[in-house]
């Protein structure tokens, strides 16, 4: 499922400089609609709650001193996420999960209540993966109501987090979340797992991007991605890295409506 927002990149190897010249195009076809995009880090979030907010408690993780990053999945949930679910369980580790509506929150209830009911993070991906962009302001609202109304439904809480389709936002988008109440997350690691199900390789390129404060996206409905999961989790907690979901790693800031984060 491509995506089409800009990727942070190392440069060094030919690997990493095709991804530059892919990220460069893709930040171009993001942003059509939209004078400039404007995201905010999980460090300004965390930043702007303010010392009150950081002496009332953080809980587990304080990701301002922490080496924070989130493991993201988009598109499920799909046959392959109950195997996802136990590797996330063995190894300990929350997840934040963005979910289709058709064909896949319908079809799989269960799995959307389990994810919920072991700590992971329960967001929208809108119900048809219709680009954002191109529709009117009455089909955004559907695209992002009918997803949260189910969630709500299955889980007993509504979604505050979503991320657009292909990454594709602008102004029109950011007015209906706002108004919704959502916030939308993008990415800052991608392994592309939607060209390839070489495991090793989407290995690779996660741990060639990960960084601090780190957002990664990967897709639970390919076959190569969920055997790359365990690796992926061991290598970066050998780094130190500690896995949080996105509102831990905004944590004590929160991820405001309307509002874009990277």
């Amino acid at each position: 499922m491509p995506s089409l927002t800009r990727k942070t990149t190392k440069p060094g190897t030919g690997l990493r400089v095709l991804a530059a010249f892919a990220a460069a195009a893709s930040l171009t076809l993001a942003l059509s609609g939209c004078t400039k995009l404007e995201t905010n880090s999980p460090s300004s979030a965390r930043n702007a709650a303010g010392t009150q907010a950081r002496a009332a408690g953080l809980g587990t993780v304080d990701c301002a001193h922490a080496k924070c990053i989130a493991l993201t999945f988009d598109a499920g949930p799909s046959e392959n996420s109950a195997r996802l679910l136990d590797v996330l369980k063995d190894k300990q580790v929350p997840a934040t999960f963005f979910l289709l509506g058709k064909r896949h929150i319908d079809t799989y209830p269960e799995l959307v209540r389990r994810m919920a009911d072991e700590g992971h993070e329960v967001a929208s991906h809108t119900w048809t993966h219709r680009i954002l962009t191109d529709a009117d302001p009455e089909e955004i609202r559907e695209e992002l109501e009918r997803p949260n109304k189910e969630i709500e439904r299955l889980t007993g809480k509504r979604p505050t987090l979503m991320r657009p389709p292909q990454g594709r936002t602008d102004d029109t988008v950011h007015d209906i979340c706002r108004e919704l109440g959502l916030s939308e997350v993008l990415w800052s690691v991608t392994a592309k797992d939607y060209r390839t199900n070489d495991s090793d390789l989407i290995t690779e390129r996660v741990l060639d991007q990960a960084s601090r404060d780190g957002i990664i996206l990967l897709h639970d409905i390919y076959d190569g991605t969920v055997p790359a999961v365990p690796g992926i989790i061991d290598a970066l907690k050998k780094r130190g890295y500690v896995f949080v979901t996105v509102p831990q790693l905004l944590a004590p800031g929160r991820a405001e409506p309307g509002e874009v984060y990277r």
